[in-house]
């Protein structure tokens, strides 16, 4: 493991003292967590993850855009289509030619707010993690080694909070990329876990336990062998330990 040293003013020192005393670890400890966060940092929320909030103006030529759309698909679509209403269709383009504005919310009722490129790349990380997790579980009782119950539960993918805006967001995405067959040696643990509902936050417990496998990955050169990725026991054991908020580890 490598070691830096850093210089900071004696103010600077004893603030980190202070702080690293109320959750019961050394400095080292506490820089160390700060320097893990900036590399897999925690969320925080930019603006809410619900319905898309309806514009409250529009180009000219967007307007014109989407009244012709309407249009079309008014004249094109059968009138018995069960999810197009043709009516529906040319009262929209009503709105937007007269530029009802109170009414705008037609175009965009069902968009989601964007799930950020970040935090596309974070449900594929924590997907790759939990997979090598179930593989590495898997090669070592084939070897006759024993993972006990716990930790095996401990390191289980249990979806994420459908309560919690961010977190009911990227567990749509996870159910759109496993609809598409992939991580299917996930399914199983989600199944067991309410369809993937954790029903309480779990992101930051995701977030330190991958911090903790990056650093696993970077300590030591793996080579090329197709096994090369898997885990030991010892390795599982310190991502679960991971999971547990460094203020209420024992």
């Amino acid at each position: 493991m490598a070691v830096l040293n850093i210089r900071v003013e004696d103010q600077v020192r004893d603030q980190l003292k202070d702080m690293a005393d109320e959750e019961g670890i050394t400095v080292s400890e506490y820089v160390r967590n700060l320097v893990m966060a900036a590399i897999v940092p925690g969320y925080e929320p930019e603006e809410d993850q619900g319905d898309q909030p309806a514009p409250t103006t529009m180009r000219i030529a967007d307007r014109q855009v989407l009244s012709l759309l309407h249009r079309i698909l008014a004249h094109v679509v059968p009138e018995d289509d069960s999810e197009i209403d043709p009516r529906s269709q040319l009262k929209s383009a009503r709105v937007i030619e007269s530029g009802f504005t109170t009414e705008y919310w037609r175009e965009v009722a069902g968009f989601r707010t964007e799930l950020s490129k970040r935090d596309c790349e974070r449900v594929l990380d924590i997907l790759d993690m939990f997979r090598m997790i179930t593989f590495s579980i898997r090669e070592l009782e084939k070897d006759g080694v024993t993972v006990s119950e716990e930790l095996s539960h401990e390191l289980e993918f249990e979806g994420f909070d459908g309560n919690h805006g961010l977190e009911s967001h990227m567990a749509s995405y996870v159910e759109f990329l496993m609809s598409d067959g992939k991580w299917p040696e996930l399914r199983p643990q989600l199944d067991r876990n309410d369809g993937g509902n954790s029903h309480s936050p779990v992101l930051d417990e995701y977030t330190r336990m991958l911090a903790e496998h990056r650093r696993i990955k970077a300590s030591r050169d793996r080579g090329f062998h197709r096994k090369a990725y898997l885990l030991s026991l010892e390795e599982l054991e310190q991502i679960a330990a991971a999971r547990i908020h460094p203020s209420r580890r024992g």
